[in-house]
């Protein structure tokens, strides 16, 4: 029996996330300006034309999953890459930090998208911070650290968008912020996992500090409608 983990996208716009679907029971997506992100309910003739409708021509759309489909008809395939799915089933401790983080929304909109292009972390559009709660670290009144959240399948949430000015690294911010992330994810009563690429050495050491262990491989596929 497969794990809701095992779909991510799936698994979030048929649960927690099922307000933000687009599609039909064959075919579900995330708006376009949350984010690129689709999934079919199975691979069949059916549910390949249902995913082909929700991509306008020339545009392209993602899916993550751990049996990757084949190529849809009508779809050309961009890119193909391997990524880790890891998740968190303790947070280790850690002292406690001076250094003031702030909540995220609306009004720090412009900023978020404009880091989120700077540092690519992963998909972000004009909306994606509207998918969770997002917290940051200002300097001298400017952006400079952010993390939230993303994908919200039925007792998880994907911890996302975690990303630092290339003039702030090494300060601690991306640890610091995924703990007040995961934080507020575990008093939910939810579990936290994300997702990387399994060279980003720096990138997983970090989330094995914070207590994050690998799940299992998954598969990143870009599809673009010609």
């Amino acid at each position: 029996m497969s794990h809701p983990l095992d779909r991510p996208v799936w698994s979030a716009l048929t649960s927690g996330q099922a307000y933000l679907a687009e599609g039909r029971d064959l075919a579900l997506r995330f708006p376009a300006d949350h984010g690129p992100f689709a999934a079919m309910a199975r691979q069949d003739s059916e549910c390949e034309a249902a995913l082909i409708d929700l991509v306008p021509p020339g545009s392209q759309t993602w899916m993550i999953e751990h049996n990757p489909p084949a190529l849809p008809a009508g779809l050309s395939l961009v890119s193909s890459a391997p990524i880790n799915q890891m998740w968190l089933k303790a947070l280790t401790p850690a002292p406690r930090s001076g250094i003031e983080i702030l909540p995220l929304g609306e009004d720090d909109a412009v900023e978020m998208l404009a880091l989120a292009t700077l540092t690519r972390p992963g998909p972000f559009v004009a909306r994606t911070h509207r998918l969770g709660r997002f917290v940051g670290v200002r300097q001298d009144g400017h952006l400079i650290a952010m993390a939230g959240e993303r994908m919200k399948p039925a007792g998880f949430t994907e911890v996302s968008a975690v990303c630092t000015h290339p003039d702030a690294r090494g300060r601690g911010y991306a640890g610091l912020l995924m703990r007040e992330v995961i934080g507020r994810i575990l008093a939910r009563g939810e579990l936290a996992f994300l997702h990387t690429y399994p060279d980003n050495a720096p990138a997983i050491a970090l989330y094995e500090a914070l207590g994050f262990s690998k799940r299992q491989d998954m598969n990143a596929l870009i599809f673009e409608r010609p």
